[in-house]
């Protein structure tokens, strides 16, 4: 079988009768493209298990899946599963905020609940710590309910670092605020 002779729709066929050279020849057209798309928007690392993931359902999901254009079935599996990691990190990150608020509230007699100004008053004390962008970051997300994308835009930064950023200052005020929290 010589792959690169064929186009896109007859290795699309040729894969739904599990042709594995098919297949192999889709990975190899397709891989760097998708791959460099996914690493600019999440990272290398996250990308190539997005990517892996992308692959595999395609192999798994060829006999069933209805694809009339290669290239765009890809990208919007790739785009799709990008999409859903941002989610999971959001997800992620409002949970590890809800659990460094809830720590706080139980006092170690377990009773106490922390007075609510003394906690703003620490919070504005650890983000006047922070890194400035990093602060800036945390106060646009949290305080005005910005999206990364808009903070992104607006500060010229990239999401991924956006993300960063966010994470950075959510660990950093857990670790802190855990330590005033246990002063009181």
């Amino acid at each position: 079988m010589a792959e690169k002779a064929f186009t896109d729709e007859q290795l699309v066929v040729f894969l739904r009768a599990g042709n594995r050279v098919a297949y192999e020849e889709i990975y190899r057209r397709y891989w760097d493209k998708l791959f460099e798309w996914a690493s600019h928007q999440i990272g290398v690392e996250d990308a190539e298990e997005v990517l892996q993931e992308v692959f595999l359902s395609l192999w798994h999901r060829r006999a069933d899946v209805i694809i009339k254009r290669l290239d765009v079935y890809l990208a919007v599996a790739v785009k799709n599963l990008v999409f859903n990691f941002f989610k999971s990190q959001l997800t992620y990150r409002k949970y590890q905020e809800y659990l460094v608020f809830k720590e706080l509230e139980q006092s170690p007699d377990g009773g106490q609940i922390l007075n609510f100004k003394e906690l703003t008053v620490a919070i504005e004390a650890a983000l006047n710590r922070l890194p400035e962008k990093s602060a800036e970051v945390f106060r646009r997300s949290r305080f005005e309910n910005q999206p990364v994308k808009e903070i992104a835009k607006h500060l010229s930064l990239s999401e991924k670092a956006v993300e960063y950023h966010l994470t950075k200052s959510i660990k950093y005020l857990k670790d802190t605020l855990k330590s005033y929290h246990a002063e009181n």
